[in-house]
């Protein structure tokens, strides 16, 4: 429930009432108040657990070409 709660407040940036109306429809009854100390809280958590998902490549492939003779061919090396 925490979760899903944060996670609509960090996706669709609802307001703490609207989260709390979200989850009383689906039959979870939480105060707007509550689901405000859910996102100080795990917001944080989410976040690095989510960066670690997203990382970038901190690596760049280079490639150089070489045209070199082999057994009295020329050739290309990668």
């Amino acid at each position: 429930v925490i979760t899903v709660a944060v996670g609509y407040y960090l996706r669709y940036a609802l307001s703490y009432r609207d989260i709390s109306e979200i989850l009383r429809e689906r039959g979870v009854n939480v105060h707007h108040s509550t689901v405000y100390r859910w996102v100080q809280e795990y917001a944080p958590i989410l976040y690095q657990i989510w960066k670690k998902k997203h990382q970038k490549a901190y690596y760049k492939w280079r490639i150089d070409e070489m045209y070199i003779k082999i057994k009295g061919k020329w050739s290309y090396l990668y």
